[in-house]
């Protein structure tokens, strides 16, 4: 069996009542100027626990610019803060986004190298200061992976990818979901149901990490419409979450593959947010993939629900039917058009994705331009 490298955070907390244990760790720690980033839609909610905070000596700053997919000039805003306040500690609060900068702030608060250096996959060489994540979607599971994705000044996905930017400490509080919207639950659930699938059906696919995702991808297809049609279902919420940080747990030792590399170009060219990106491509890249594993579709299709057919084929293409209509039972749109995607712009969203080769390499079968256009056509 092939050597697998497993990067965890050292506490990993799960469930309801997260959010206090993540204070009381806090306090235990001894750190005293913590560097917070949040939302503001969160203020009311963390008030509490962060007056317990200042109670106990802690200074606290509160950053919560980071409204969308960070760019790197966001990145340096935020660090500039970060250095002026002299943080010893840095706390993420939020969705991905905000977690992904969390977690650099931290690697770069007492880091020699320059952004420039870091850039990549295993090029941050340390990470000096305390950083813990808290999400409040169930999506990216970036609370729990060696992962920050962030928009370069040519509006394309960079990755910085090294175990440095493993947090110390995650705490994944259900109750901090409940308040999401529908939309945000649905294309969040569907990306971090991607993150399972892909990494199941991925030509660096591990026996290891298996385990994580194919439960992350059943827990996520059982529960999600729950979620979506009563944000206030705490074990929905809580089982989605699960699936989520499985997913995360699945971005370090194998990553994604061609859904995530062909949704990075709708992101740049129209905007489309993250997690709805994947799922208006992921039934189709399935249809394109089953191709060159067809029992490792047949498994999916299965753990979705399907009733197994007279091949493994059509029980893997049934898998495709179920996953269609859960992303429109979650309200969702099907295809690139009702995304506001123009047909004429396939050509370059084609030339875009093949750029993203560190993750194209991982997919099982290979995809050049032209299938690219194909799996695109096939999806609007």
């Amino acid at each position: 069996m092939k050597e697998i490298v497993i990067l965890n955070p050292n506490r990993v907390v799960f469930g309801e009542g997260s959010m206090q244990r993540f204070v009381d760790d806090f306090v235990e720690k001894g750190f005293k100027r913590l560097f917070l980033l949040s939302i503001t839609e969160l203020s009311h909610t963390l008030a509490s626990f962060l007056n317990t905070l200042t109670s106990q000596g802690v200074e606290i700053v509160i950053d919560e610019s980071i409204v969308g997919e960070p760019t790197f000039d966001d990145f340096n805003k935020t660090l500039e803060k970060a250095i002026a306040f002299n943080a010893d500690s840095v706390v993420g609060i939020g969705g991905g986004s905000v977690l992904d900068v969390a977690k650099l702030v931290a690697a770069q608060l007492k880091n020699t190298q320059t952004l420039d250096e870091i850039k990549g996959i295993g090029n941050l060489k340390e990470r000096q200061i305390y950083v813990a994540c808290i999400p409040t979607t169930s999506g990216t599971g970036s609370e729990v992976s060696p992962n920050a994705i962030f928009v370069n000044e040519l509006g394309e996905k960079v990755g910085i990818i090294s175990p440095f930017l493993v947090p110390d400490a995650a705490y994944i509080d259900p109750v901090l979901t409940v308040s999401l919207p529908k939309s945000i639950t649905a294309a969040t659930g569907i990306d971090a149901l991607t993150h399972c699938l892909e990494a199941y059906t991925n030509k660096f696919a591990h026996p290891f990490v298996d385990l994580y995702a194919l439960e992350g991808v059943r827990l996520i297809a059982k529960y999600l419409k729950r979620a979506c049609d009563n944000g206030s279902d705490l074990e929905a919420r809580a089982q989605v979450a699960l699936g989520s940080m499985y997913g995360g747990m699945c971005l370090g030792p194998v990553n994604t593959a061609a859904v995530h590399a062909l949704s990075y170009p709708l992101g740049v060219e129209y905007h489309i947010p993250h997690g709805l990106s994947n799922a208006l491509l992921l039934p189709y890249v399935m249809e394109y993939n089953i191709e060159a594993d067809v029992s490792k579709y047949e498994r999916i299709a299965e753990v979705l629900g399907a009733e197994k057919k007279a091949t493994s084929k059509e029980t893997a293409l049934e898998g495709v039917k179920i996953m269609k209509q859960l992303i429109a039972d979650c309200g969702l749109p099907l295809t690139l058009s009702e995304a506001g995607v123009k047909e004429e712009s396939i050509p370059q969203l084609a030339e875009g994705a093949i750029k993203v080769q560190r993750l194209l390499k991982n997919n099982i079968r290979e995809i050049a331009v032209e299938d690219a256009v194909a799996i695109y056509q096939s999806a609007f």
